[in-house]
């Protein structure tokens, strides 16, 4: 029977202070990981530790940077990796402003770009080495569904979300052969902050109220609700076991039936 245990494993996970990103470090810490969160606010960071199952010698510490300047979060990991190996790499961190496309200036994209794909391939490449020597490894990264089928009103996500996940579809080719698979998770509408900020914002340009905008994302959804973190982590949790093995280059909406392709 492939093990669904991750004993003796380090976890980094990157905004892992609320929503999606804690939940998937609590999954993880569950199945027996050893958790390293990431994230730019200590007082939260210190919150979110106190969260974390532990037992026996499992061990979680938490690491200070911001995913705004990509290059500070590569000399934190990097010094954080002399002495210390990491197995399980979960790249997430919060989404770009909602806006079309057309609206969208140059910085807005170059930023988003920076946060998203170049911080998630500094990281990967500074862990994949010690994975390639230990031939086992796992990159999961946290997108959206508009990697499927772009979302309306959400420009800027959807160019750079597509982007990470031919990149990681890259990524997964190559170090397949290492042990090393590389997986996306496409959260679909997931009761977190930034949900609420797309409610309020769709409800200051329609003058719908937030009820009647949440009544209408409900129903776009097969399963008439929105995810929970918990739902999404459970997913990152199972790329991340030894079960999960044969699961390579792949990206799994996890939303409820929502996105409408096969």
């Amino acid at each position: 029977m492939l093990s669904l245990n991750l004993s003796g494993k380090t976890a980094l996970i990157g905004g892992s202070t609320q929503g999606i990103g804690l939940a998937s470090a609590q999954e993880l810490a569950a199945l027996g990981a050893d958790c390293v969160l990431i994230s730019r606010n200590e007082e939260k960071l210190k919150a979110a530790i106190a969260t974390l199952p532990q037992a026996g010698s499992q061990k979680h510490t938490y690491l200070v940077a911001d995913y705004s300047q990509p290059e500070h979060v590569g000399e934190v990991v990097a010094a954080f990796l002399t002495g210390n190996n990491v197995d399980i790499l979960v790249n997430n961190s919060g989404g770009p402003a909602a806006g079309p496309a057309s609206n969208a200036k140059p910085s807005e994209f170059l930023a988003a770009f920076q946060q998203h794909l170049l911080c998630n391939h500094i990281l990967t490449t500074l862990v994949m080495e010690g994975m390639k020597q230990r031939k086992w490894g796992r990159i999961i990264n946290i997108i959206s569904t508009s990697v499927k089928i772009p979302l309306k009103d959400l420009g800027v996500s959807n160019t750079i979300r597509g982007a990470v996940a031919s990149w990681a579809k890259t990524m997964a080719n190559e170090l397949g052969q290492y042990g090393i698979t590389v997986n996306n998770v496409l959260p679909g509408a997931t009761s977190t902050e930034r949900l609420v900020n797309i409610i309020n914002n769709k409800s200051l340009k329609t003058g719908k109220s937030k009820e009647e905008i949440e009544h209408e994302m409900m129903e776009e959804v097969p399963a008439k609700r929105f995810g929970l973190p918990g739902e999404i982590a459970a997913m990152v949790a199972f790329l991340a076991t030894p079960a999960a093995a044969y699961v390579n280059g792949t990206s799994i909406p996890v939303d409820g039936g929502r996105t409408g392709s096969i």
